[in-house]
């Protein structure tokens, strides 16, 4: 299914964080473990994934190559860890922080447009 990418992004291309964060991982990943699909791009996401546009529009999928889907915090921390930045986010993942770090990532997926407009 996806051979030499572990991990299936799907990103929102129509936001500016989304796609700096994008930027962010395709410049460090030097050895392609990542592939990137904007589903503004890809109509046929939602048929592929199972996962419905209303969703994919709210937050960050991605499908690993046995076909599991993850979301939100759980898409960062695996892209940092096949980029070689693991310790970056692992925190993020920790059991006192977990809770945290995922209502901040639903906070910001929620406003991000609104965010994106008031960093410019």
């Amino acid at each position: 299914m996806l051979a030499n990418h572990p991990i299936r992004i799907l990103y929102d291309g129509n936001c500016p964080i989304c796609c700096r964060k994008v930027a962010f991982l395709k410049k460090r990943d030097r050895k392609g473990k990542l592939r990137f699909s904007d589903i503004r791009k890809a109509e046929d996401l939602p048929r592929q994934t199972g996962i419905p546009m209303e969703q994919l529009e709210k937050q960050i999928h991605a499908v690993l190559t046995d076909g599991t889907v993850i979301r939100r915090m759980d898409v960062i921390r695996a892209a940092y860890r096949e980029v070689g930045l693991g310790w970056l986010a692992a925190p993020t993942g920790w059991p006192i922080l977990r809770p945290l770090f995922d209502a901040l990532y639903g906070l910001v997926a929620k406003y991000r447009l609104t965010i994106s407009h008031l960093l410019h």
